[in-house]
């Protein structure tokens, strides 16, 4: 099989095995480089740039190298898809949250939430939590989903596996604290620069997939700029506008508060959003697909992988 054919393959087969095939409690690929990565941390951290760029740089370094170590093919590639993508695992996690709230467990809701946002629940009601989601599904649906499948599409295996491990690098230590101000700058900057085409290809994807395309690409062009994150706003602003919500506002850390922008003109999100935002991902994750397919297929730079 031709070296585009097995990409295009291996992109959709990988796609489907996410959606059929739940990730393993124990000994998933992602969870063993961020273990891996952590302990790399451990052992070489130091408060400068120059460590955290050694850091990200050995790290997903050697993710690529292993990716252009594999072999090309259909088989190689699908695998790699289902160890990156996280479709399927993004919407159970909401799903959950919007369980608990379906049944009135307040409590539950809030502890399942944590499974998505590093917020402190103890400062959400039930509307703060299904907001809370409903921001995770449309951020999530660049960096778990579009994203990777961008990157695979462009870059074969290596692109497949070195995106995954930008963005978990950029979620263990790409945050604005004492601790990795300085050591997670690189992390954060590389995951910027990777989400850069992704955030606003997931925002065109997302108003393909939900029928409303004026409106959802009216408010990501005017609010997708106004998020502190030069790629999540396009995102939730696409979320906002397709589902009719208004998203951002106040959120509380545990050691800060962020008053976000507001994106999108319609309520605040309820419980009863959740589903909604669930189902929109999923078309969004069969556009990817597709999408990625075609990209791979008409993609005429040498192959990494």
């Amino acid at each position: 099989m031709p070296a585009r054919s097995s990409l295009t393959a291996g992109l959709l087969i990988g796609t489907a095995l996410d959606a059929l095939v739940p990730d393993p409690r124990r000994g998933h690929p992602v969870a063993i480089f961020g273990a891996a990565a952590g302990a790399v941390e451990r052992h070489g951290y130091a408060d400068t740039r120059r460590r955290g760029l050694a850091f990200t740089g050995g790290c997903v370094g050697a993710a690529v190298t292993l990716g252009a170590a594999l072999p090309r093919g259909a088989v190689s590639t699908a695998v790699a898809t289902w160890a990156v993508l996280g479709s399927r695992s993004l919407r159970r996690e909401a799903g959950i949250v919007h369980d608990h709230l379906a049944r009135g467990d307040l409590a539950a809701a809030r502890q399942q939430v944590t499974h998505l946002v590093g917020r402190d629940p103890a400062a959400l009601d039930a509307d703060g939590i299904a907001r809370a989601a409903v921001e995770s599904v449309a951020e999530n649906t660049c960096d778990a989903i579009v994203a990777p499948l961008f990157w695979g599409a462009v870059a074969g295996v290596p692109g497949l596996l070195g995106y995954r491990a930008i963005n978990t690098l950029d979620a263990m230590v790409g945050h604005r604290t004492p601790r990795y101000g300085n050591f997670g700058w690189a992390s954060a900057r590389l995951d910027d620069l990777a989400n850069l085409v992704p955030a606003r290809l997931t925002a065109g994807l997302v108003a393909l997939a939900s029928g409303r395309a004026r409106r959802t690409l009216r408010v990501a062009v005017r609010d997708g700029h106004r998020h502190p994150s030069p790629n999540s706003g396009y995102a939730e602003a696409a979320y906002a506008g397709a589902l009719g919500l208004r998203l951002g506002g106040r959120n509380v850390y545990a050691n800060r508060v962020e008053h976000r922008p507001e994106l999108g003109d319609g309520a605040p999100p309820g419980p009863e959003d959740i589903p909604r935002a669930t189902r929109l991902c999923a078309g969004v994750t069969i556009a990817a697909a597709v999408t990625a397919a075609a990209i791979a297929r008409g993609h005429r730079a040498p192959l990494l992988g």
